[in-house]
């Protein structure tokens, strides 16, 4: 599928750019193989990063929140870290570097979506209630990148390292994987004694 990858904030963008022309900058991040490049690094494949910060059972569209933009940082043809944007009072700035095996998923997923049927909108959906990140397949192209509650014909790519019991990189409808989230995270009812229904129950 041709991918509609939606461009970046301008600032957020140039913070990046700035971060990896500053040796400090590079030297405090996380990044051993961001280190140890030789040659022009480049801040590519810009996705919006969203967080759906609470499940809630029954909720038709749940509402996600954008947490910053995120760009691949390639040395060549391969990706040696990634680098996060966050809005702050003054508008978009630099972040992190990081590397892991998120930047491995992601770009493996994200081949698996360029080569399957349809159009859709790259972005990231995290879940921390399940420590989750998800490629978000989002069906309006020309939809902002920045905003928008998860439509259920939308699709859900879990990246690797997934939650036990979720396969990562199998592609579910929002409306299919949301049931199975909100079971994941939905605490069970606490099991009735035989006998002492009252410490359980609300007193008489």
């Amino acid at each position: 599928m041709p991918l509609h990858v939606s461009p970046a904030p301008a600032p957020a963008l140039r913070s990046v750019l700035a971060a990896l022309g500053s040796p400090t900058a590079v030297r405090k991040g996380h990044t051993p193989a961001l280190r140890s490049v030789q040659g022009p690094l480049s801040p590519e494949l810009p996705l919006p990063v969203h967080v759906l910060d609470r499940i809630v059972p029954d909720e038709a569209a749940p509402r996600t929140r954008l947490a910053g933009w995120r760009f691949l940082v390639r040395s060549g043809d391969r990706a040696v870290a990634a680098a996060d944007t966050m809005v702050t009072p003054d508008g978009w700035s630099f972040s992190h570097f990081f590397e892991g095996p998120y930047l491995v998923s992601t770009e493996r997923a994200v081949r698996q979506a360029e080569s399957a049927a349809g159009h859709y909108q790259p972005r990231l959906l995290s879940v921390p209630e399940l420590y989750m990140l998800t490629l978000w397949l989002h069906n309006d192209t020309e939809a902002d990148a920045g905003a928008g509650p998860l439509d259920p014909a939308d699709l859900l790519v879990p990246l690797a390292p997934a939650p036990p019991g979720i396969t990562p990189y199998l592609p579910h409808r929002v409306a299919d994987l949301l049931p199975v989230m909100t079971l994941r995270v939905t605490p069970a009812p606490a099991p009735e004694l035989p006998g002492l229904p009252g410490l359980l129950g609300s007193p008489a």
